[in-house]
């Protein structure tokens, strides 16, 4: 699954994983609306989901919903197109095309992305899965298609593309080696306050130890995700050569497919978009905040790193949205902060606990200093007379 191929060229995408392909032959686009090859799988019905899914559990994005659930920032997923007709994502995404080919989505790479992003909460109706920030807006730049037919050019006018639709957070699950136009597209969003969220790049297992660092992932300013397993450790196949900023569940990940199915997938590409609806969430709840200060609000409040290729360790998306930073490039905001109504956690009652002793401590002492400061001249008065 994870060598299947997307695109080719100078950037290339691959289901799952990513790989930096040779230059394809010249020939012609396959017609509009078509795909040149059928997709790996058809997916399967939702009745046949599990009733828990990992990755979604181990983010425990829910939790920051009383704050934020990305209402009103526009996050773009440049990739090989949505299904904008499924259930959990139709009338949630806007798309669009830069390769000729048309919307369809022929590889199910981009589908997958967008659910685990900002799939529809539909849990009452008995469907466990649901994107990390359900409330923002989707934008889909379709920039590749899955066959031979491919251009160098499409990824880096898909994120300009995205950039000037208004998006502030863009997904590139993609992998490439380093060239001009890519960086300077990065750049260009960068420019605009457009935070990118890039995977950090599959590698083979027995190339482990020569893989180059992939791109746009270790461009600067760029927040590259390594991909987790189900125990917690980082995957074989995430790049530790890349220059990774966190890492997300990225084995096993049951997201949307096209047909209104479902589909499991691994790979850094599906660690990625559970940074970029992170970003969406903090991004929502601190609308001031530059992509700088996103990026580092997130590697700041990571639960710490295991080892190389890992970052600053696995997003907390909670503590992302809700602590307030107060080191020398802490994000500065005028906006009012809400009150969390959430249970704080266990390790904090102690710290609460002391603290709101020493508040008592505190008014207490303040209080009889100011008794005594009225008592004390009285008495020296009387005593005067």
């Amino acid at each position: 699954m994870r060598g299947a191929r997307l695109s080719a060229g100078v950037a290339a995408v691959a289901l799952g994983t990513l790989a930096v392909l040779p230059a394809p032959v010249a020939q012609a686009a396959p017609a509009k609306g078509k795909c040149e090859n059928p997709l790996e799988s058809t997916g399967y019905q939702k009745s046949a989901l599990p009733k828990q899914l990992w990755g979604q559990e181990r983010m425990n994005f829910t939790e920051a919903w009383e704050l934020s659930r990305g209402k009103g920032v526009k996050i773009a997923i440049v990739d090989s197109g949505v299904d904008v007709n499924h259930p959990q994502l139709r009338g949630r995404v806007a798309a669009y095309d830069v390769t000729g080919t048309g919307l369809t989505d022929c590889v199910g790479h981009g589908t997958h992305l967008a659910g685990i992003i900002g799939a529809k909460d539909l849990r009452r109706q008995g469907i466990p899965l649901v994107g990390v920030a359900p409330e923002a807006q989707l934008i889909s730049v379709k920039a590749a298609t899955g066959g031979q037919v491919s251009d160098p050019g499409w990824f880096p006018k898909a994120i300009r593309k995205a950039t000037d639709l208004g998006a502030k957070v863009i997904n590139l699950s993609v992998q490439s080696t380093d060239y001009a136009a890519l960086r300077a597209a990065v750049e260009y969003a960068q420019s605009r306050n457009v935070l990118i969220v890039a995977a950090a790049g599959n590698i083979r297992e027995d190339r482990s130890n020569s893989q180059r660092p992939a791109y746009p992932a270790s461009y600067p300013g760029v927040l590259a995700v390594g991909a987790l397993n189900q125990d917690g450790s980082l995957t074989t196949f995430s790049n530790r050569n890349s220059t990774v900023a966190v890492t997300a569940p990225g084995q096993q990940i049951v997201s949307t497919w096209p047909g209104g199915a479902y589909y499991v997938k691994d790979g850094t590409s599906q660690a990625a978009p559970f940074a970029a609806g992170a970003a969406a969430l903090v991004r929502a709840y601190h609308p001031r905040w530059t992509y700088q200060q996103v990026k580092q609000q997130i590697e700041r409040t990571a639960d710490g790193a295991t080892t190389q290729g890992t970052g600053s360790g696995v997003i907390n998306i909670q503590r992302a949205v809700t602590t307030v930073n107060v080191g020398r490039q802490a994000p500065a905001t005028t906006v009012p902060q809400k009150v969390a109504l959430m249970r704080p956690p266990k390790e904090d009652r102690v710290g609460r606990i002391l603290a709101f002793s020493i508040a008592g401590v505190t008014l207490a002492a303040a209080a009889g200093v100011g008794v005594g400061a009225l008592v004390i001249p009285a008495a020296r008065r009387r005593a005067a007379r």
